[in-house]
């Protein structure tokens, strides 16, 4: 029998409301769909888990998908009263897409922020390297850096100062690093690479492409092969934004989640 981890879980939300499951991208962490929750989906209750390897869950292997869903799945045997709506940013959009693949009972519809799925291998390496080279920071002030000129450039000012005050944590030598396990976080660039799967026909299926993010992570093979397997059950989004598009649009993206609640 395989030894499913217990997942650290960030609710937000009613007890009673409509269920969304929130799955996070590499080096995140539940704790991120705060500011969605909170301040414009109130209404809902929201299951955010930090995924293995990541935040305050376990961060023992295995580290693969089919680990990680088989943990998503236990979050949603163990705290949902029926299917979720299951809302996944990046790889968290892979993992929704898998598990909407394998548990389609489980999920009523899928709302993917520029989901990271089948990327270039090459590309794929080159981060991983630089993962396990760099792992930390001389101090806050360059990791908040290194958001601000990258996928977070267009996110507000209070929630990157969020994300330092709860991601960040002291390591050897003075310097800070953000709370995952570097092991982990190598292992899982490389499922980015993985072929792509599609949800079963009859999950009702938003992809939100965030169009400055360049070469474009949502890929033309992927929304081929959802157009031929989904049909009239796919809807695409195009939203002006970097690659955080939870917390860039989150107005937009909550009237996306509410279209399919």
């Amino acid at each position: 029998m395989v030894d499913v981890p217990e997942l650290n879980l960030h609710t937000f939300g009613p007890a009673d409301g409509p269920e969304i499951l929130a799955v996070h991208g590499v080096t995140g962490h539940g704790a991120r769909w705060w500011d969605l929750a909170e301040n414009h989906l109130p209404e809902a209750r929201i299951l955010a888990p930090d995924l293995i390897g990541h935040g305050h869950s376990p961060y023992t292997p295995p580290w693969d998908i089919d680990a990680q869903v088989n943990a998503l799945k236990s979050v949603l045997d163990a705290h949902a009263r029926g299917p979720v709506v299951v809302v996944g940013h990046s790889y968290g959009g892979a993992l929704a897409v898998h598990l909407a693949h394998r548990f389609p009972e489980v999920v009523r519809a899928l709302v993917l922020l520029d989901p990271a799925i089948e990327l270039p291998p090459e590309e794929l390496l080159d981060v991983a390297e630089a993962t396990f080279k760099f792992p930390d920071y001389t101090d806050a002030d360059e990791a908040r850096s290194e958001k601000i000129h990258g996928a977070w450039a267009d996110v507000p000012t209070e929630l990157l100062d969020r994300e330092v005050a709860d991601h960040l944590v002291p390591v050897d030598g003075g310097k800070v690093a953000w709370r995952l396990s570097v092991p982990a976080i190598v292992a899982t660039w490389g499922e980015l690479a993985r072929p792509l799967v599609v949800p079963a026909e009859s999950v009702p299926t938003i992809v939100v492409q965030a169009m400055r993010v360049q070469p474009p992570y949502v890929t033309t093979e992927f929304l081929s092969a959802l157009r031929d397997k989904l049909g009239e059950n796919l809807r695409t989004v195009e939203l002006d934004c970097n690659h955080m598009v939870g917390q860039a649009k989150p107005v937009e993206v909550a009237e996306l989640v509410r279209s399919v609640l």
